[in-house]
């Protein structure tokens, strides 16, 4: 091995847990202090003390595809308001056309 590259090795470190847990181990810290181990751990212990709240999650989820489907809806009720707007709008505009021209007097329906 070379010298001075490695970290100094601790064969005796102190883990401990925030629940009060401590054991050793070897590493390259000295002291260690752990969050959760296996004696608090849902996991290992058997108790859903640490569980999210799963049903709000989906609760949230199951709003947002109301919201969004709400949302299409009312998307689409613009978008068929807007049509008829529009073919409305046509419809005035191809009626004025029509009544701007004056027929030509002296002329009938049967006279071409």
């Amino acid at each position: 091995m070379k010298k001075g590259i490695h970290p100094k090795y601790y064969p005796e470190a102190k883990v401990t847990c925030a629940c009060g847990n401590s054991w050793t181990t070897g590493s390259t810290v000295e002291e260690i202090r752990t969050d959760v181990c296996n004696q608090c751990h849902p996991f290992f212990t058997g108790k859903q003390q640490r569980i999210l709240d799963a049903a709000g999650q989906v609760e949230r989820f199951n709003r947002r595809i109301v919201q969004a489907e709400q949302m299409r809806q009312a998307a689409a009720e613009r978008a068929e308001s807007r049509a008829v707007r529009e073919r409305e709008r046509r419809l005035v505009e191809v009626v004025d056309e029509q009544e701007a021209v004056e027929p030509i007097e002296g002329l009938s329906d049967n006279q071409e």
